[in-house]
């Protein structure tokens, strides 16, 4: 009889236990599948995020400018009288003009990110290069800003003498930049078609040296041996 009671007490425990880890278990598999609900929402919610940033910043940049355009219109109303240079004047290739919309910097920023998204390059280049020239030693202008408006100024096929400046100023005041290896990559291609081949070369050797075993250095070896041969005659 004792042996039996035992046997049920054990036998109660052992079933409480069972029951105690069961429920443990399905408490943690309900937090975990919780937790990987929320998980794919934010994600979710950080896409829709940044497509409603871009549209702002679209929306933004039409406002600004329907807005200068009537101050700038208004101007010449204004000055009719007054002599023509006096009032500040539309150039169509400059697609900032800046002195007619006196854009701030997180709007140049904000405009050339968005046509740079949209491979709008000629704006993209344009926009960069106003923040970076005007503002030079603004917080934004970081070593992501400088990486921007240096493939900005590559890709539109004829502006790479700003994006060796840009570049330039990456690779030699950011070091520690996860853009350095790029932008080492676009600065060479960028003297390349210059035609600057010394620098290219010095730009090269230094990349080959280091980073030899990458994607970036397939890239350059295409260009490194003919133009070293060139050099070297």
């Amino acid at each position: 009889m004792k042996m039996f009671f035992v046997f049920l007490v054990v036998t109660s425990a052992v079933g409480f236990y069972c029951w105690k880890v069961e429920k443990v278990h399905l408490g943690f598999k309900g937090q975990w599948e919780e937790q990987l609900q929320f998980e794919k929402k934010a994600l979710a919610l950080a896409k829709e995020n940044r497509l409603l940033r871009t549209k702002v910043s679209d929306l933004e940049y039409k406002l600004s400018e329907v807005e200068s355009k009537s101050k700038f219109f208004a101007a010449q109303a204004q000055g009719a009288g007054r002599k023509i240079a006096s009032v500040p004047q539309m150039n169509a290739d400059d697609l900032v003009n800046f002195d007619v919309y006196k854009w701030s910097p997180e709007k140049l920023l904000a405009i050339g990110e968005k046509e740079l998204h949209f491979k709008n390059y000629e704006k993209a280049a344009q926009f960069y290069n106003e923040l970076i020239d005007r503002f030079p030693k603004h917080k934004i202008v970081d070593d992501r800003v400088l990486f921007g408006a240096g493939v900005a100024a590559f890709e539109t096929g004829k502006r790479f003498d700003w994006s060796e400046k840009h570049l330039s100023r990456l690779v030699s005041t950011h070091p520690k930049s996860e853009f350095y290896r790029g932008a080492k990559l676009w600065l060479a291609l960028s003297q390349y078609q210059q035609g600057e081949h010394k620098k290219f070369l010095a730009t090269v050797e230094e990349f080959r040296l280091k980073y030899r075993n990458t994607e970036e250095w397939k890239l350059l070896s295409r260009y490194y041996e003919d133009i070293h041969y060139k050099v070297k005659k």
